[in-house]
């Protein structure tokens, strides 16, 4: 293993250890920098047997997703450390470049000259009885990750009236038998007469339950009227940032909670870099590695730039001696 880690500082702190943190620590660690990644361990797909739509690593577990990439970016020397960061904070600055951040964890500082965030969101399950049971087995919210295992099945899509309806019109490209369920809300004429000419079901009663056995889930049970028979639900339902810490810095968010970025993963905080789920609407693994690694490049730049501009200050002042 390449050692290039010193006690507490670093060329980068990655903040998050899922596909976009440590996809951006093994481009780091490979362009020789030295890196630490905190992880504290809790991730958004906590509940998902497969990662899906990740070219060459289709159906891989998760856990065995981040253990394979564990594997592969301590060996260029990465640090990984499990642990909850508490703070971060901007120690100094030279007009608009940022040179030294500290991020604080169990109590010890690190210091780097780049931080990324790579924090993501969690997801606010629907609060209806039943529905965490079978979460990531037959409850859904993402059909481009999950639609394929439900094919041509009774599909139900559940939310409030209009993205009820929206989720629903999306789930008929995977299944001709699909059920709009809005718990309780009346769509508009508008929105009823499209879901009509798409041969889709309507339900506006308020859901009591889920039901079914061993993580299949079989039936939707309402306050009132009949059950209603499925075999897999997608639902439509809002997501928070994981960490205050990317607004603690004064990073912008955008009216759907994500952090707002611009060009090449960079926000408004010099020297900060931002990558995965924590600001796109392309929520997927494969998205989230492609981030990291655009993320990872845009901070060595940087840093390339840095160490350009220290080296010929270092060369002028050695000429003037």
């Amino acid at each position: 293993m390449i050692s290039n880690v010193s006690s507490s500082n670093f060329d980068v702190v990655i903040v998050g250890g899922g596909p976009a943190g440590l996809s951006a620590s093994l481009i780091l660690g490979r362009a020789c920098r030295s890196v630490v990644v905190f992880d504290h361990g809790k991730y958004r797909n906590y509940a998902a047997p497969n990662v899906h739509g990740y070219l060459g690593l289709d159906g891989t577990p998760p856990d065995e997703l981040r253990r394979r990439g564990r594997e592969e970016v301590e060996a260029y020397g990465v640090c990984i450390k499990t642990l909850q960061v508490e703070s971060t904070r901007v120690v100094e600055r030279k007009g608009r470049q940022t040179t030294q951040f500290e991020v604080m964890a169990n109590g010890q500082s690190y210091a780097c000259r780049a931080l990324i965030f790579a924090t993501g969101v969690q997801d606010l399950l629907p609060p209806i009885p039943g529905l965490a049971e079978f979460y990531g087995r037959s409850v859904h919210h993402c059909p481009y990750c999950d639609g394929w295992e439900h094919r041509d099945q009774h599909l139900v899509a559940l939310g409030s009236a209009s993205s009820a309806v929206e989720l629903a019109l999306s789930l008929r490209g995977w299944s001709m038998q699909v059920t709009a369920c809005t718990n309780g809300e009346m769509p508009s004429g508008s929105d009823i007469k499209r879901l009509e000419s798409n041969g889709i079901q309507l339900c506006t009663e308020r859901v009591s339950k889920l039901a079914g056995e061993n993580n299949c889930l079989s039936e939707i049970v309402f306050d009132k009227g009949a059950p209603l028979p499925c075999d897999a639900l997608f639902f439509s339902a809002d997501q928070t940032q994981s960490s205050p810490l990317p607004s603690s810095l004064g990073c912008a968010t955008a009216e759907d909670g994500l952090i707002k970025t611009g060009d090449k993963q960079c926000v408004d905080v010099p020297g900060l870099f931002i990558a995965g789920d924590i600001h796109s609407d392309v929520q997927m693994v494969s998205v989230a590695v492609a981030e990291g690694v655009i993320a990872a490049t845009s901070a060595n730049k940087m840093l390339l730039q840095q160490d350009a501009a220290t080296r010929n200050d270092m060369k002028l002042n050695t000429t003037n001696m």
